[in-house]
């Protein structure tokens, strides 16, 4: 019999397949979008002749309408369901990306990548919703596992794909080459694409929607703001307060309502709050990485942003490799061990990275980053499905959205938070070299004029500039020195991060056993009764005799 079961549930996700294929390559395009642009801000800079501030929004404004569309994902998907949102969301993208690549001005680059980032925040909830609904409890780890391959492949190859493009073709390519692969995958869409569930009128509310796209994108603007001006600064401290209160507002009105956009009542669940939670934790860890190192490479080692990509894509390559082999192991063996052994290798080699100095060898950094993705590959999906399981299945939507806007929002988090740790201590360490370098020290006096004597008689120059020569010769050395230390710090909290993550990750449960148990007891009672299920307003099951 169980055989027998298992082998209908794979004949019925093998007719899922051309819908999944569509699915994760819609996600892969969008996700690939994301960190493409990186790389090609100094071109644009140039190109439009705008200063980096303005440049920037290119990416800020990519973000903020993403963490405006997650949160109301969910409504949008039980109201117009899968096929006709997916459809949409590719029309948004692939016209974007058309906009962006004719773009004659930056204010209709900007309008392209705003149309972009429609389609592209609709995506990614949208396919975990479908993966839900095609995949049951019991084999949704391999689900999740293909959907992995897409957002975590995608973005390691982003830079590398992105600083090929650059050196050898027009940057417009990085737009331009989505058109046709964008139109290709919303052909299919329309032949191939249907509907899994079947579609709810709910009603739309007007001021909902309202308050959750102030609350979510003061939020996000907020912490993206902070990264660049700082914690102290006026608007970052308003976006960050107005944000939170219209948040609270809309958290209150949802739990009071009967038709919430973002149902609230998934955190009642304890695995997907835990889940949750250490989501945010893997997240900001992860971010360390993709924020740091690049610094690390191009700023102070002086590696091109091709090197640099070329660096970070062997764990890329990794982490798409064992996404779907993570997601096999996680349907045999549960999500605890993944999470646990996942959280050690993240912490332990996250914690190697607080010892980079300007002599550690680029190929040492390559190693430790492959393992420290290895480690990330088996808890991304892991820790996500983990959580979402627990949810009966007219919460799955609410359950996506929820988990991909807290994603949204701690990816915010953690870029401005080791922006902040890395100026901080940077700038700490740099006042203590300084220190050393104090030309009222006898010792230090005597050994910088000799040297800058030795530079004037070597170099035919005068002993005044041969001062002012090795006085930037010298801050530049302590400046390079100064930030590596800085980064160092910030690893370190990431290290404290990641390490509570590690503790959280022994007290994740398989709560697949405990569905399959109720639905095993609820198939032999049906002999006997017939009955319906009932939704309660906060999304749990009620069994009423007929």
């Amino acid at each position: 019999m169980v055989e027998t079961a298992k082998e209908t549930t794979r004949s019925e996700i093998r007719k899922h397949i051309p819908l999944l294929a569509i699915l994760m390559c819609g996600v892969f395009l969008a996700v690939l979008n994301q960190t493409l642009l990186n790389v090609a801000i100094p071109h644009l800079i140039t190109e439009f002749n705008v200063t980096p501030t303005t440049a920037q929004w290119l990416l800020t404004g990519y973000m903020l309408t993403n963490g405006i569309l997650i949160p109301m994902s969910a409504f949008f998907i039980e109201r117009m369901g899968a096929r006709i949102l997916f459809i949409a969301a590719m029309v948004f993208f692939t016209g974007g990306s058309l906009i962006c690549g004719i773009a004659p001005t930056f204010s209709v680059m900007l309008i392209g990548r705003l149309v972009q980032a429609v389609g592209g925040g609709i995506l990614m909830p949208l396919v975990m919703s479908i993966i839900l609904a095609v995949f049951p409890p019991e084999i949704r780890g391999k689900g999740m596992g293909i959907f992995g391959l897409g957002i975590m492949f995608a973005p390691a190859i982003g830079p590398t794909l992105s600083g090929w493009v650059i050196e050898h073709y027009d940057w417009r390519l990085l737009f331009n080459g989505m058109v046709p692969l964008g139109i290709i995958i919303l052909v299919l869409a329309l032949f191939w694409l249907r509907d899994i569930k079947e579609k709810r009128k709910i009603p739309f509310d007007f001021f909902d929607a309202v308050i959750s796209t102030l609350g979510f994108g003061l939020v996000l603007y907020g912490f993206s703001r902070a990264g660049t001006y700082g914690w102290s600064d006026q608007i970052v401290l308003l976006s960050l307060i107005v944000g939170t209160l219209f948040i609270i507002l809309f958290v209150t009105k949802q739990l009071r309502s009967s038709h919430p956009m973002l149902n609230f009542y998934v955190f009642r669940y304890s695995m997907f709050s835990l889940s949750s939670l250490i989501n945010v934790i893997i997240t900001i860890a992860m971010f360390s990485g993709m924020f740091l190192i690049p610094i690390y490479l191009q700023n102070l080692r002086g590696f091109t942003p091709l090197e640099s990509g070329l660096l970070i894509l062997p764990g890329a390559v990794i982490m798409g490799i064992m996404s779907p082999i993570s997601g096999s192991l996680f349907d045999k063996i549960g999500p605890r061990p993944l999470c646990v052994i996942g959280m050690l290798i993240t912490t332990v080699t996250t914690y190697e990275f607080t010892h980079l100095t300007l002599q550690t060898s680029y190929t040492y950094i390559l190693v430790l980053n492959m393992i420290r993705s290895f480690g990330m590959s088996l808890l991304m999906m892991s820790v996500m499905t983990a959580g979402l399981n627990q949810l009966p299945g007219n919460m799955n939507s609410h359950g996506t959205a929820m988990s991909n806007t807290v994603r949204q929002i701690a990816g915010s988090i953690g870029i401005s938070v080791f922006t902040t740790i890395f100026s901080i201590r940077t700038n700490f360490h740099m006042s203590k070299l300084s220190e050393g370098m104090n030309i009222m020290d006898p010792a230090f006096s005597q050994t910088f004029h000799s040297t800058a004597n030795q530079l004037a008689n070597t170099s035919g120059m005068p002993f005044e500039q041969a001062k002012e020569t090795l006085s930037g010769l010298l801050y530049g050395q302590a400046y390079q020195q100064a930030a590596v230390m800085g980064i160092d710090d910030a690893f370190l909290w990431a290290t404290i991060f990641a390490f509570v993550g590690f503790v959280l990750s022994f007290f994740i449960r398989d709560v697949r056993k405990k569905k399959t148990d109720l639905q095993a007891s609820g198939n032999s009672e049906e002999e006997n009764t017939s009955s319906s299920t009932t939704v309660t307003k906060d999304g749990k099951e009620a069994a009423v005799s007929v």
